[in-house]
């Protein structure tokens, strides 16, 4: 019994060391997030709330840490079970750390693209590269702090990659391929692009291999990163998204040509905040172009739509509302006729 009670006193030194320690942290924490919370509360960014958000989880992981750290020192362990125990503590440590600063970056890089636009759009590739390139560092700094030399490891790294680089070198176009695609930006997610094989659609996500489009028709459109970095597309969302598109009116050779303009001015003006997409500025144009036709007066309305895909809406309501205005205006719209002529 005797030979138990110092054992038992360190034990429980131990364990008063952990509560009070842990409670200690615990309550600087508490204080901590309060004091960010008051921040937060005056300030308009988010970057109160990301760290909030990020750091929560991983900083009781931290209080219960420090609080083992030191209940081992109190509790004097044997030299081997103490360095093994503090080695796990180490990792642990690591570990969360490596998780709370991926956690911070990921969100303020996807907040820092939705405020400031900046040249990596949110995509896969993006947000996926940040991760592994810091949990690499992290592993890195893990092995090292372990005794682990890392210095054998790069090496064989550095000769195992050249093997798989020439193995997988398609992926890797693919890879840095996107990478291009994020720089460069020719297409951007949320873009409406046609190719030259005739697909169109949104861009929905640009990822480390491939490109998805979805089309109008909600079918997707999957395209490795090095064939798009080739083809010949064309982006209806640069510069902008907006777009003109002209609607041809052909009206018989008795219509007279200013007040055909004027009735098609005035139906496309009067239909803005009435069809979907369609824009008032820049105002609607007629022009007597490509003119005189076979057997009609061939003119052409100038409207602009908010994106590419408004153009089916707004082109066929204003066809229905100028059919039923001229009418109304008794202007003709010619029939298409051919003559034949038989020679004997």
């Amino acid at each position: 019994m005797t030979t138990m009670q110092p054992e038992l006193i360190s034990l429980f030194k131990a364990l008063a060391a952990f509560a009070a320690v842990t409670g200690l942290a615990l309550g600087l924490r508490y204080l901590a997030f309060r004091a960010l919370h008051r921040w937060a509360s005056q300030t308009a960014t988010r970057m109160d709330d990301i760290l909030m958000e990020s750091l929560r989880l991983p900083s009781l992981i931290w209080c219960v840490l420090i609080g083992l750290y030191v209940a081992i020192d109190v509790a004097s362990l044997p030299g081997r079970v103490g360095a093994h125990v503090l080695q796990v503590i180490y990792a642990l440590l690591v570990i969360s750390v490596t998780a709370a600063v991926a956690n911070v970056a990921g969100s303020t890089l996807r907040e820092a693209i939705r405020k400031n636009n900046l040249l990596l759009p949110a995509t896969g590739l993006s947000f996926a590269f940040a991760n592994v390139t810091i949990w690499v560092l992290g592993g890195l700094v893990l092995l090292s702090g372990l005794g682990v030399s890392i210095t054998p490891i790069l090496t064989a790294l550095g000769v195992g990659g050249l093997a798989v680089a020439l193995a997988l070198q398609d992926s890797f176009s693919n890879f840095f391929a996107g990478i291009h695609l994020l720089i460069d930006k020719p297409v951007r997610v949320g873009d409406f692009v046609r190719l030259e094989t005739g697909q169109e659609g949104y861009v929905t996500d640009i990822g480390w291999r491939t490109t998805r489009i979805r089309m109008l028709s909600n079918n997707m459109v999957i395209i490795p990163n090095n064939k798009l970095t080739q083809a010949i597309l064309t982006n209806y969302s640069l510069p902008e998204p907006r777009m003109g598109i002209s609607i041809p009116v052909n009206v018989s050779y008795h219509a007279d040509p200013a007040h055909v303009t004027r009735v098609l001015v005035e139906e496309a003006t009067k239909a803005v905040g009435h069809v979907p997409g369609l824009l008032a500025e820049p105002a609607p144009a007629v022009r007597l172009i490509p003119g005189f036709g076979d057997n009609a007066l061939a003119f052409t309305l100038n409207v602009h739509v908010r994106d590419f895909a408004d153009q089916y809406i707004v082109q066929d309501e204003l066809r229905r509302r100028i059919l039923k205005r001229l009418e109304a205006e008794k202007i003709g719209i010619p029939i298409p006729q051919l003559t034949t002529q038989l020679q004997p």
